[in-house]
């Protein structure tokens, strides 16, 4: 497939946590909840598959996500396809979507409650100690700029969390109308532990 991207990329959500399970409605803290985020041992077992499909990819660099459920994930995956994990660059941009201060912890539904259920206004709006969507995606772009400039080549592996990876995809594959992006959500957010190449 013929891309104008200067490096090949591959995409991994991490793996299972508490959240995917008995806490899957409950919003995040941020950066990470009180008790740190940690994979379970299905968790692990999505990461050490990931690491299967990726073996044969020849990955120069990984970059991921600082928190722990991401460093776990990237460390597992490391030890699968024999990457030197001390090497893993960790940078911040890749956390999370911030939810904020005031829904931290507490039911999604509250969350959503604030923007009356209306999706569309989280591109535009923070929430109180928060982000919006389209912030997060500034982050996220900036850290993709500097990979397409100081590398060339490569065979990137960026390990993130469900927002970012989906906003950064949007961005790459240049879907600017935030309505069709938004009703793609669904098909484009990547399942916890789900590998997967970009293309523009």
């Amino acid at each position: 497939m013929e891309t104008n991207l200067k490096n090949r990329y591959f995409f991994l959500r991490h793996g299972k946590n508490i959240h995917q399970t008995e806490l899957k409605d409950i919003a995040y803290c941020w950066p990470d909840d009180p008790t740190p985020c940690s994979l379970i041992e299905e968790g692990r077992e999505d990461a050490k598959k990931a690491g299967e499909l990726l073996k044969d990819k020849q990955i120069d660099i990984v970059f991921s996500s600082d928190i722990l459920r991401c460093r776990e994930t990237a460390k597992i995956v490391s030890e699968v396809i024999g990457f030197d994990s001390s090497k893993i660059v960790y940078d911040t941009r890749l956390r999370d979507w911030n939810w904020g201060t005031q829904f931290g912890g507490k039911p999604k539904t509250e969350f959503w409650n604030f923007y009356n259920n209306d999706k569309i206004r989280a591109f535009e709006i923070p929430t109180p100690g928060g982000e919006s969507w389209n912030q997060c995606k500034e982050r996220l772009i900036k850290f993709f700029n500097e990979i397409e400039s100081n590398f060339q080549n490569k065979n990137v592996l960026i390990v993130s969390h469900g927002d970012p990876l989906w906003l950064l995809e949007g961005y790459i594959k240049k879907i600017e109308d935030n309505q069709v992006f938004l009703d793609k959500r669904s098909d484009i957010m990547l399942k916890t532990g789900e590998v997967r190449e970009i293309y523009e």
